[in-house]
């Protein structure tokens, strides 16, 4: 009864979650810099952080948030504030010894926690996925569909989320993939810096629509 709407749901997922940005950045930098494990575990983060918008999504709180230009630029300005920190930390990434370099191509020297929560916030804190989860379970889900297959619309968007960026997290956690990337050494952290800078930047001037 419900597979049209949910069909409906997985295609615009799908092509939102392809589209490059805050999450790919992050799980990006997790696999190349601190491999398989951390890239991973950052992907899961951003999976969880899913069930936020899922939540208050369910809830109406995201409502709130979208109509509230005062709690919706709170969140923007924090979002960007933590991806202007991680992005600084990286720009300020200094040459490895090449001995150095082969032990973080060997072992990860990551927590799998760290990678998680960085994977989480990210997610958690992004406000154009406040708008998109809003625009989805207003839009594109029917308000009388059950709030138990609505939940489960959620659930398939967390595992979903999950399961694309852990393949985005296999591929450059490919030892020939970081081995290419370790050649450039701090200049690969600098340029994933300057990535999140921008998309930094560019979330603290966006404005609500």
């Amino acid at each position: 009864m419900y597979w049209t709407e949910f069909l409906a749901v997985a295609l615009i997922h799908l092509l939102a979650v392809a589209s490059p940005g805050p999450d790919f950045a992050i799980v990006v930098r997790e696999s190349v810099g601190h491999g398989r494990r951390a890239g991973i575990f950052s992907a899961l983060g951003v999976g969880c952080g899913i069930f936020i918008h899922v939540a208050y999504s369910l809830l109406g709180i995201g409502l709130i948030v979208s109509q509230s230009l005062v709690l919706f630029n709170a969140l923007k300005w924090l979002a960007a504030a933590y991806l202007l920190y991680i992005g600084i930390k990286a720009l300020r990434a200094k040459p490895a010894s090449p001995s150095s370099a082969e032990l973080n191509l060997a072992e990860g020297v990551r927590s799998p926690r760290a990678a998680f929560v960085a994977g989480f916030v990210t997610n958690g804190l992004n406000p154009k996925a406040t708008l998109f989860f809003l625009s989805l379970f207003t839009v594109v889900i029917n308000p009388h569909t059950p709030l138990l297959v609505q939940a489960g619309y959620g659930a398939y968007l967390a595992l979903a989320t999950a399961l694309w960026f852990c393949m985005v997290a296999q591929l450059f956690s490919h030892q020939r993939v970081r081995a290419g990337f370790a050649r450039m050494g701090h200049w690969f952290d600098r340029l994933m810096g300057t990535v999140l800078i921008g998309l930094g930047v560019k979330l603290a001037f966006s404005e609500l629509r």
